[in-house]
């Protein structure tokens, strides 16, 4: 069951920073609709308050956390030691989108060291901690960075990407809007 704890503390926040990989849950209302679990890296998590995160939601071929969110705010996100100590921490709460084109974007952008071009910063609410063992997690160890996507989006360039995303972006598998830049072009 493990421990729910009262905010994002620095012992909190040091391990969830440090991990070089996460995962997001979303949901549609919709009982028919797809439950979305996505795996994210490439120093993309940070913790903002004790009781908000954020992390670059880069360019791919879904976008359901994007629909879901904007449909209902929904969303969990789970951090799990595969070095060191066995940890589990997971952060339930209420997600916003943040495109490139609305005000808070820059500001939000500038706490990550990455480079690669972002089509959105996911900001998270956070209404529930919880830490447990992760007895059952594997141990790991990080061999690098893919550089597949990296490579990718340099070799689109911006009028590229923004061509892939009007064309593979612009509705989740379920039919729900995502992207607002997309439906105003």
């Amino acid at each position: 069951m493990g421990t729910v704890r009262e905010a994002i503390d620095q012992r909190l926040k040091d391990f969830i920073e440090a991990q070089r990989v996460f995962f997001v849950a979303t949901a549609p209302l919709s009982e028919e609709g797809h439950v979305n679990l996505s795996p994210k890296g490439l120093e993309a998590l940070r913790v903002l308050g004790t009781h908000q995160v954020a992390y670059l939601d880069y360019v791919g071929s879904g976008v359901e956390t994007i629909a879901h969110l904007r449909e209902n705010g929904r969303i969990t996100l789970m951090v799990c030691a595969f070095e060191g100590p066995p940890k589990i921490v997971r952060l339930h709460g209420r997600g916003e989108v943040i495109e490139p084109t609305d005000d808070r974007f820059a500001e939000l952008r500038s706490g990550f060291t990455s480079t690669m071009a972002a089509r959105s910063v996911i900001r998270v609410d956070v209404e529930r901690i919880s830490e447990s063992c992760g007895f059952g997690v594997p141990l790991y160890s990080l061999v690098g960075e893919r550089t597949q996507l990296v490579d990718w989006v340099d070799r689109k360039g911006e009028d590229g990407i923004r061509a892939y995303q009007r064309e593979k972006n612009a509705r989740s598998i379920d039919g729900l809007p995502t992207l607002r830049w997309v439906a105003t072009e």
